[in-house]
This record gives C-alpha cells, sequence and structure tokens, in this order.
C-alpha cells in the first residue's frame, strides 16, 4: 500500500518561496515515477513536475526555471521546491506516484495520490 503525504503548502507573497515535501511509504521514491501536479478551483488538475527514476526532471512549461523537483530516497520524501511565486501558482499541489517506467504528464497515468497541500500566491 503506497501512501503519500503532502505538507509545506501555506500563505505567500508574490515573488516569494515554499518548499513543498511528499512523505512516502518506504521504498516508494526510489520504485516509482512521482509527480506534483496541481488543481486551482474550477480547473483540471495540471502537471507541474516529475522526476524519473534515475533522476531526470522534466517541468510544464508555467514553471520551468522557477520550481525544483528532487527526492531523498534515504527518507522517502519527494520535494517541491518553489521560486518567484505568482498569483497563477495558486492551487492545491498533489504529489503522485506512477508504475510506468517512463515520466508521464498526464494524472490519469498515475496510481496513487496524497491528499493535497494549499498553496496561496497574493498579489
Amino acid at each position: 500500500q503506497v501512501q503519500l503525504v503532502e505538507s509545506g503548502g501555506g500563505l505567500v507573497q508574490a515573488g516569494g518561496s515554499l518548499r513543498l515535501s511528499c512523505a512516502a511509504s518506504r521504498g516508494t521514491t526510489s520504485t516509482y515515477v512521482m509527480g506534483w501536479f496541481r488543481q486551482a478551483p474550477g480547473k483540471e488538475r495540471d502537471f507541474v513536475a516529475a522526476i524519473s527514476r534515475g533522476s531526470a526532471t522534466y517541468y510544464a512549461d508555467s514553471v520551468k526555471g522557477r520550481f525544483t523537483i528532487s527526492r531523498d530516497n534515504t527518507l522517502n520524501i519527494l520535494y517541491l521546491q518553489m521560486n518567484s511565486l505568482k498569483p497563477e501558482d495558486t492551487a492545491v499541489y498533489y504529489c503522485a506516484a506512477s508504475v510506468l517506467p517512463g515520466v508521464v504528464t498526464t494524472p490519469t497515468l498515475y496510481n496513487y495520490w496524497g491528499q493535497g497541500t494549499q498553496v496561496t500566491v497574493s498579489s
């Protein structure tokens, strides 16, 4: 049973930074493709970033250069460092794990999800 628990969300001013964490069941971060998604009110869940088993990283164009995904396989934690935050980054952020062999950006191809953490960026 894979369990994912996000933390680190909050309220921040535009231009500020936050680091999200996703605590995973033992072995999860090294076994699965891990991703971050976000969902704003009334909108679909969108891909933000992903990291492959081989540590290759992938980003949505909207966050490239501002967000960094990383993981600590010893602690089984996935991170999302978010810098230069903008009001349009406001959303609930979810971490997810996929059993597929390669990185995927489609939410439906992820098998396990956390409960989400709210990020609000004020202007």
